[in-house]
């Protein structure tokens, strides 16, 4: 794990009214700002940016002329400079980038207290909010936390745990006459500091392998031993949380508890290491769609990828409560090949749980 690795704290909300307007506007202007500044790096041939610093010295007054308040235009600066720093290196021509639809506004850096986002511990925010006309407000955005979200935040105000806040619009429209939008308030803390108030269990009651092949309705998983024989095997669904139609916040919610219910089988079955695919999709590259080539917006395989990378992303970042090492390995060969055929025929398994059956194998080979 990184060290500035992040772990982020969602709470749901629903606001209408002024408020609701408020929140909108400023979520557009920060969406526009992000544009304007895509707009402008691209024009700018042979960048060398050698640093954040280097970049936002380039395009920050370009943000502020849209939204002027620092912490949001350096926000906006900063994540296009990922972008850029991502598409660099996967190889992507930078050109072809274009955001993808989203809706939100953030502070650019963890902080004590935050200053145009501040969360308190019963998951309400108040936030500074600007109007298209560039007027300036502060609104009290009331977030819902469940138990285990409140018991957290409640040590991260406690101990003044610095964070980075971020709201998030995932709808919005018109009800009884009256302007409405729900979301989430994400707080952003250190990885660390999650895993030292969240973790679940002690040593690992084993020493088994196991490989996970993630699918977009399904986790397998497959547990070998040493030997590479396999001890056991289990298919978790959340084929419901990806039908058409199905609330985003919610079916993420079930997939999300699929993993805790993968990862706590995974230890009362005696397994100390887990095996992943390598994601190949950097955690920045969620914020568009690379269109060019094999990758476009409107291409299934390509949002599959992304799909399953984040969930490969929150089982790597879930394993450690359970004590669970995570390691990744090559994703090549590992669906489609004479050796899958042939894990199949031995032992009577359907492709998915092969898959992570050779996922196991493949991370048991390359660490003898």
């Amino acid at each position: 794990m990184k060290d500035d690795l992040l772990y982020t704290v969602k709470l749901s909300f629903n606001a209408d009214g002024d408020t609701a307007k408020s929140i909108l506007s400023t979520a557009w202007l920060f969406k526009v700002a992000c544009h304007r500044i895509l707009s402008m790096s691209k024009n700018v041939e042979n960048v060398l940016v050698p640093s954040k610093i280097a970049w936002v010295k380039m395009f920050k007054d370009y943000a502020y002329s849209v939204i002027p308040n620092k912490r949001y235009s350096y926000g906006a600066v900063y994540i296009v400079y990922g972008i850029w720093e991502s598409a660099r290196e996967l190889g992507i021509n930078y050109g072809d980038v274009e955001l993808s639809d989203w809706l939100m506004f953030q502070h650019y850096e963890r902080e004590v207290d935050g200053n145009v986002v501040r969360v308190f511990g019963d998951g309400s925010a108040l936030a500074t909010v600007y109007s298209f006309d560039g007027s300036k407000d502060r609104v009290l955005i009331r977030a819902k936390p469940n138990k285990g979200q409140y018991e957290l935040l409640k040590k991260i105000i406690e101990s003044r745990e610095k964070y980075m806040p971020r709201v998030v619009v995932r709808d919005y429209g018109v009800r009884g006459g009256e302007l409405y939008v729900s979301g989430e308030v994400h707080v952003s803390i250190s990885y660390d500091f999650y895993l030292r108030y969240a973790k679940r269990y002690g040593e690992p009651r084993g020493s088994l392998v196991s490989g996970v092949d993630v699918n977009t309705d399904r986790i397998n998983l497959a547990i070998i031993d040493e030997d590479g024989m396999l001890r056991d095997r289990k298919t978790f669904w959340f084929s419901e949380a990806t039908a058409r139609g199905y609330p985003r916040s919610v079916a993420w919610s079930i997939i999300g508890m699929k993993i805790h219910e993968m990862l706590k089988y995974a230890y009362h079955h005696g397994v100390s290491t887990l095996a992943v695919e390598n994601p190949e999709i950097l955690g920045r590259l969620k914020l568009f769609w690379v269109r060019s080539g094999e990758r476009k917006s409107e291409n299934y395989n390509w949002r599959v990828a992304v799909f399953r990378s984040r969930i490969a992303e929150m089982i790597a970042l879930k394993a450690p409560l359970y004590s669970i090492e995570v390691k990744y390995v090559d994703p090549k060969g590992t669906t489609n090949s004479e050796e899958h055929d042939e894990v199949m025929k031995r032992y009577g398994l359907d492709r998915h749980t092969a898959s992570a059956y050779i996922i196991a194998r493949r991370l048991l080979t390359t660490s003898n």
